[in-house]
């Protein structure tokens, strides 16, 4: 029988990943000097975060009450990750949306960057996470 917890786990952290990485590229098509679409942006990727946050580190204290500390540890360094992550992604997308609205002509490509680096960020922890799923799932 495969490990219940540890599968539930990594579904649930999965489901954050797998909102930003369908919901992110509709961005590019739009124009991130429109004030209220650089909000929604924002927005998206602060909830984005405090999501993955919550989500890995329910997910890590659940397998490592089931006896998986290894597991615990790589579901735990995710939610860690997220939750350093958000406030530096945070500070550098306010400073460039800063920038942009006091007539920064770069501004906007530096911000057009950065959303490329989030949605870079959070494809490759999707893999991770999809690339280790054999290995949890397996008969304990």
């Amino acid at each position: 029988m495969p490990d219940n917890i540890a599968l539930f786990a990594t579904i649930v952290l999965l489901l954050p990943m797998f909102y930003l990485l369908l919901a992110a590229p509709a961005f590019l098509l739009v124009r991130l000097d429109i004030v209220p679409v650089t909000r929604l942006l924002r927005g998206m990727f602060d909830s984005y975060f405090v999501a993955l946050s919550i989500a890995g580190s329910i997910g890590a204290l659940a397998v490592l009450a089931d006896g998986r500390p290894v597991l615990g540890l790589g579901i735990g360094l995710i939610a860690a990750f997220a939750l350093l992550s958000r406030r530096w992604f945070l500070r550098q997308m306010d400073a460039r949306i800063r920038d942009r609205d006091s007539g920064d002509a770069t501004a906007v490509r530096r911000l057009r960057w950065l959303h490329w680096g989030g949605m870079l960020s959070n494809a490759v922890q999707v893999g991770a996470v999809l690339a280790s799923i054999p290995q949890i799932a397996a008969v304990s």
